[in-house]
């Protein structure tokens, strides 16, 4: 198994003579578990500068915490940031580059900003002259799972970018490839600025452990490649209304939980839907960063344990527990709704909820558009 960043330090030579930027975070690593900055300098590559992502290039910051540009330690090379006052690299910043690679390890979720600024990079070199070329990584959830709904235009932002679901089934590198495709209105085909490194070993149906490569955390709350299982529906679950989902704990998205629930009751009832691959245990936890909602306070809940990560549907799943939890406790239930819009794609969904529509319903409302997205991503697709 090698990724983009393995296969092309096998050979550097079409970056001969080329002035090359990076965009990448402490996760870009080899499979030997090289920082990708060393290794590209030792093959040769001329790196000129360093661009970075939402919690940084050392991948230390908090979820949505702005980041200024800086200089590598290491190499004195300056670091741009695209996570501040500047989300998609700049005509000043791309100056004097002849390639921009990309090498972010990805979740396959949407809301996860990387994507976003994966479309903004391409974006950007097609505006200036410069080759994108992505580096491939496995997304760790699988190419094969496509859930939630296709976001709708009208709630684009930086939290969600493009005409894709919440859980799209698709590489970096093939998402690149889609967004190339689907992003109108640039007055020239941004595939001629996108190159794909392809992956080498990788099949569809791989979780990341299954890949024998070593996990590096992308952000702080995503410590393991099991995180991001859980990604997809307790981050909407969590960060869209008045729980806490354990982040900045040892276990983030694994847990919810509030001062004012009662997490038997919660367990008893999420356990009685008998949802598919997930059982939940009553447990009790307290957030202790300052940056968290009930920091220092003990908050009642449940954990979530994954029995089938084949069958578990998280976003399903999280649509039935905040519906569960609101039943139990009405009076403390608070929407932090444009939040959650935004996350979801949509404005109905929290409107259905909060007429009494069943998720089963719901859920069944995003099949035309899942579908209608599986086939418009075929051509894009790298792998079997």
């Amino acid at each position: 198994m090698l990724t983009g960043l393995d296969v092309l330090l096998l050979d550097t030579t079409q970056l001969k003579g080329r002035r090359v930027g990076l965009l990448s975070n402490s996760a870009g690593i080899t499979r030997d578990v090289h920082r990708n900055v060393d290794a590209l300098r030792e093959a040769g590559v001329n790196l000129m500068a360093l661009f970075s992502p939402e919690h940084g290039f050392g991948g230390a910051a908090v979820a949505g915490e702005v980041v200024f540009s800086s200089i590598d330690r290491t190499t004195g090379l300056p670091v741009y940031s695209l996570y501040g006052e500047t989300k998609k690299p700049t005509k000043e910043m791309l100056s004097g580059l002849d390639v921009l690679l990309f090498d972010l390890q990805d979740v396959g979720v949407r809301f996860y900003t990387y994507t976003t600024t994966l479309a903004y990079a391409l974006e950007a070199c097609a505006e200036n002259d410069v080759l994108l070329m992505v580096l491939d990584r496995p997304n760790p959830i699988t190419g094969t799972i496509v859930e939630g709904p296709v976001l709708d235009p009208s709630y684009q932002s930086f939290i969600g970018h493009g005409a894709i679901p919440i859980r799209y089934a698709t590489t970096i590198g093939e998402l690149a490839r889609y967004y190339a495709v689907e992003t109108r209105g640039q007055g020239t085909a941004l595939s001629t600025f996108l190159q794909v490194v392809n992956l080498r070993g990788w099949a569809r149906s791989m979780w990341f452990d299954q890949t024998q490569l070593l996990w590096a955390a992308p952000s702080p709350n995503m410590p393991h490649a099991h995180t991001a299982v859980f990604y997809p529906g307790m981050g909407l679950a969590g960060e869209g209304a008045s729980c806490s989902i354990g982040a900045l704990t040892p276990l983030p998205f694994e847990r919810i939980g509030a001062p004012w629930l009662d997490g038997d009751a919660l367990a008893n009832k999420m356990n009685a839907l008998a949802l598919a691959g997930v059982r939940f245990r009553a447990t009790r936890f307290v957030p202790t960063a300052k940056q968290v909602a009930y920091a220092d306070q003990v908050c009642n809940g449940v954990q979530l344990h994954v029995t089938d990560r084949v069958a578990f549907r998280p976003v399903t799943m999280a649509l039935h527990l905040m519906q569960v939890i609101r039943g139990l406790c009405p009076d403390q239930w608070v929407w932090n709704a444009r939040h959650f819009d935004l996350l979801m794609g949509n404005g109905e969904t929290r409107t259905q909820l909060d007429a009494g529509v069943s998720v089963d319903d719901i859920v069944q409302s995003w099949r035309a558009g899942q579908h209608e997205f599986e086939a418009r991503r075929q051509a894009c697709l790298l792998y079997e």
